[in-house]
Parts: structure tokens; sequence; C-alpha cells
């Protein structure tokens, strides 16, 4: 990895590439609109307790069947960590001391007007009982190995994990969510184009984490 200046339009600061791919134009930003998501993360004590990931299963609206963490729109006269702590508590019932973890932002061609500014929270504990809610059903995930395999949301009780469902999530997530796990600070960059079936596909991304 190389330190660069050729950042996507969007982004500042010294990153050091670690992905980056597509060769379409970028596209171009008239508007932000910030957002957020949120992700508990257990580590492994031991090799009979291992790591795992708390997803949540999109039953409505934007993301609907795929899999992602938990967060929103940050609303008028919210901070972001503010507007994070809100959507962990009202899509999955918990509250947790979340620390920032990253920044991404997403445009899409054909999709909405405005670009996604999304800033990205992580928590290693939480406190309350996790609820399915009328948008989000959350599912632990093991953090290793990951798969591509697509698991069909159910109550898992005490079988094993499955593997983190990156075939059932945003296509971009593989490139930084283990960013996320190691606890490595990321920015990142992702363009869209929208199929006719309603399908998101990545156009161009690029994705960094600051010099060591």
């Amino acid at each position: 990895m190389a330190a660069t200046s050729n950042l996507p339009p969007g982004l500042e600061g010294n990153y050091l590439e670690t992905s980056t791919g597509g060769d379409a134009a970028w596209l171009p930003i008239s508007v932000k609109k910030w957002y957020t998501n949120a992700f508990i993360v257990h580590e492994a004590v031991d090799p009979t307790t291992p790591g795992k990931i708390l997803l949540g299963y999109k039953k409505r609206g934007f993301g609907a069947h795929l899999y992602n963490g938990f967060g929103g729109k940050v609303e008028p006269g919210e901070t972001p960590a503010q507007a994070a702590a809100r959507e962990l508590k009202e899509e999955c019932g918990v509250e947790a001391p979340l620390q920032h973890c990253g920044s991404l932002l997403f445009v899409s061609q054909s999709g909405p007007e405005w670009a996604f500014q999304i800033e990205v929270y992580r928590a290693d504990e939480y406190t309350g009982a996790l609820i399915e809610t009328d948008e989000m059903r959350p599912q632990w995930f093991s953090t290793t190995p990951a798969s591509t395999d697509a698991p069909a949301p159910a109550d898992q009780g005490e079988e094993e994990l499955l593997p983190i469902p990156y075939d059932t999530m945003w296509p971009d997530d593989v490139y930084w969510i283990p960013l996320l796990l190691s606890k490595t600070p990321f920015i990142g960059r992702a363009d869209f184009e929208i199929d006719a079936t309603g399908k998101y596909s990545m156009k161009r991304w690029w994705f960094g984490v600051p010099p060591s």
C-alpha cells in the first residue's frame, strides 16, 4: 500500500489505498445527506468462543432483503453519533458505547439524487435485549471464516453461527468489513448503477486507511 493524494472526489485526507476497482468516471455529487451504520462485534475469546458480529436482515424499504448494520438518516439537530445510537435502539432494542470507525460515500446512477455520507460505528458490548422490529431482524454471524453462502434469516438459538453472508449484503461490504473487524479506521467511496430489477452493482470504488 502507498499513500495517495489522488483520492476520489468527496474524500479528504492522506490515506493508504487498500482496494480499488472499476473504470467508470466518478459520478458527480451535488448534494450529500448524512447517514449512520452501527455494528456490535464480539471478538474471539478462545477457540471455543469464536468472534461474532451482529447484522440485521432488512425486511422492508431501501436495502430490503440484505444484511447490514443498524442505522439510518441523521435527523436535523442530531450529530451522527446521536443518530447512530438512536437508530440502533429503534432497530434492534439495544444501547451500546459506539465508537466511530469509518466514513463511506455512496453515489448512485439512476438512484437517489443525493450522495450518501455514511458514518460507521462499532461497539464491543451492549445493554438490553435484542428484539426483532418491523424493519430489521438481528442475527449473529461468525467473523471467521467469511463466506458467500446466503443464509435465510432464522432464529438461531444455540446452533453454530453462520459465516458473514457477503452475497446477501451490499457489494462494497467485503472491502471494509474486515477493516471494521480489525478496528482499523477507514474511508471509502463506491459508485453504483441500478439495473432494471432494482439491483445495485458497483461501477467504481476506492477504500483506504490512514498511514501507520
